[in-house]
């Protein structure tokens, strides 16, 4: 079973994004689940998502404390919490910002990739040049980094998923693909 964790904030898409994977990834034909953890509602709060696949139907019903990997949609998370707690060794990193992996520094045997999704969806009107909505493009990133779903099944799991700007999401999908920056 592979299991990923994402951070981001209320509004930006983070809970979206697992549903829009999870689609992706049972399009590909393998048994998924999706949920999200919040506290209070409101936007910018912190918002957890939980994404489990696997080749057979999933029991499991808990919260994911052991991550395979993680993907981070705010970096200012980083600096507020501990994103890799419960990472297991050689976890991919996936964050969502314009600076080369290099720049992050975790104690531990992680694997950290960059795209800048941000800029992505600014570019592509996703939200807002102060609020955008980076959902999209960051699963454009983690089907590159960690492939779990197809570009063809994404494209159809945000036809989908998403209600507006429907090209423009699978544009900036495509776009962080192709951007994303592995480290060493």
């Amino acid at each position: 079973m592979l299991e990923l964790r994402l951070h981001g904030r209320g509004g930006q898409g983070s809970v979206v994004a697992s549903k829009i994977l999870a689609d992706a990834v049972m399009k590909g034909g393998k048994f998924v689940q999706a949920f999200p953890e919040f506290g209070v509602e409101r936007r910018g709060a912190p918002v957890f998502a939980f994404v489990r696949i696997d080749d057979k139907p999933i029991l499991l019903k808990s919260k994911i404390y052991t991550p395979d990997h993680v993907i981070v949609l705010d970096p200012t998370l980083i600096e507020s919490i501990n994103i890799t707690e419960g990472l297991k060794d050689n976890g991919i990193i996936l964050i969502n910002s314009e600076l080369p992996p290099s720049e992050f520094k975790f104690e531990g045997n992680y694997r950290v990739m960059t795209v800048d999704a941000k800029r992505i969806a600014i570019k592509y009107r996703l939200g807002s040049k102060a609020s955008p909505i980076v959902n999209t493009a960051i699963l454009g990133a983690v089907i590159k980094a960690i492939p779990v779903a197809t570009m063809d099944n994404l494209i159809e799991a945000i036809k989908d998923g998403v209600p507006v700007k429907i090209e423009e999401n699978i544009a900036a999908a495509k776009e962080a693909y192709e951007s994303l920056i592995k480290g060493e």
